[in-house]
């Protein structure tokens, strides 16, 4: 099952992320791609603004996962893998315990990861011209 969602301006991106969620459905893993520049914090951040978090949304580049709080008490793990090199570190920050606690956990760069990503939802974020992009998403069932 595939999903395309063209985003024309930076303004689309909250109906696009309410679009991304509802696709979901019960999935809680998201696998973010795309070039560096190609938005995916951004979209990240509109995302966390869906799902009710309250916090200060940012890259995790060089703390490698940040924490937010959801309405109710749940965390949501906002991971950026870029600086990994290889799933060794994965390991090493404890990747295993984000993948399959049952909290949203949304993976920038996850491509050292892949081998063990199950169920998730698989996010491609391409660029078309200037801030217009074409949002891909999927779910890949293990």
């Amino acid at each position: 099952m595939m999903k395309r969602i063209e985003v024309k301006h930076i303004d689309d991106l909250e109906q696009a992320a309410s679009s991304l969620l509802e696709f979901a459905a019960d999935e809680r893993v998201f696998a973010f791609y795309g070039e560096m520049g190609a938005g995916k914090t951004t979209f990240i951040q509109r995302i966390c603004k869906q799902l009710k978090s309250s916090d200060a949304v940012s890259s995790p580049t060089y703390a490698l996962v940040n924490e937010y709080s959801l309405v109710g008490g749940n965390s949501l793990f906002h991971l950026d893998l870029y600086r990994l090199k290889d799933l060794e570190e994965a390991y090493n920050i404890g990747i295993e315990e984000y993948l399959y606690g049952g909290d949203y956990c949304l993976i920038e760069w996850p491509q050292i990861i892949e081998p063990l990503l199950e169920s998730h939802i698989k996010v491609e974020i391409g660029l078309k011209e200037k801030e217009n992009r074409l949002i891909t998403i999927s779910k890949v069932h293990f």
